[in-house]
């Protein structure tokens, strides 16, 4: 069986005195791709900040690999092996395309090589001198994803990574996911995207009000069309 690389059990997370995660309780094991689903506001993205430690006061259980993440710092979290790809991508306007991809540091060993990014990700080769907010929409969120590969992680978190992109970049976007799992990495979607998710996922986590309501593997998605219309609008 294979080891569980992310395990949350009981999760609630505060902005302030506002309580988004309500009990979040789900797994992920190693080499897996898993989807999070749900409405916006469904406390998707505040899932992703809540397991780095990042902006929300938070209490339950996060094990990441076997250790216990509940209680360190973002950069403790890192050195687990967890990385956080967020929506707003946070490509810096000021340095350029390899500046950029050199920014975060390695923070354990196994992380991907220039040469082997640039391999995954020829256009940034390309584009390696350009300033970073000169690229186009697909570029940037490549470069985000780039960024963490170089750090050691082996569970990536990623937060809705096709977000306003053109249906041919999104279809680049979920063949480097396909890459990535076929490398080792533990993948963790949030999307809103079901029909790119799908394609992707072993299992989908259905998250309403901050907390997970049903979980569906991917051979009973045919089974679950309705059920998930209903939890999803779509």
């Amino acid at each position: 069986m294979a080891k569980a690389a992310l395990d949350v059990k009981d999760l609630h997370a505060w902005y302030g005195d506002s309580h988004v995660l309500h009990g979040m309780t789900f797994h992920v094991q190693e080499g897996e791709v898993v989807t999070l689903l749900g409405r916006n506001g469904a406390g998707k993205t505040t899932t992703m900040r809540a397991l780095m430690g990042s902006g929300v006061r938070r209490q339950g259980e996060i094990m990441v690999g076997g250790a216990s993440a509940i209680d360190l710092p973002s950069h403790k979290i890192a050195r687990l092996g967890l990385a956080w790809c967020p929506e707003e991508r946070g490509i810096y306007s000021a340095l350029s395309v390899q500046e950029n991809l050199m920014l975060p540091p390695e923070v354990r060993p196994g992380g991907l090589s220039v040469e082997e990014i640039h391999q995954m990700f020829p256009r940034l080769k390309e584009r390696a001198k350009s300033q970073g907010t000169k690229l186009s929409g697909g570029e940037q969120q490549m470069l985000a994803i780039a960024r963490i590969l170089r750090t050691g992680a082996h569970t990536l978190l990623l937060d809705e990574p096709t977000e306003g992109l053109a249906p041919i970049i999104v279809k680049q976007i979920g063949r480097i996911i396909a890459q990535l799992r076929e490398r080792g990495f533990t993948i963790v979607l949030v999307e809103q995207n079901f029909h790119f998710a799908s394609t992707l996922a072993d299992r989908n986590y259905v998250v309403d009000r901050g907390r997970v309501i049903d979980m569906i593997p991917k051979h009973a998605l045919a089974d679950n069309k309705e059920k998930l219309v209903g939890y999803l609008g779509v």
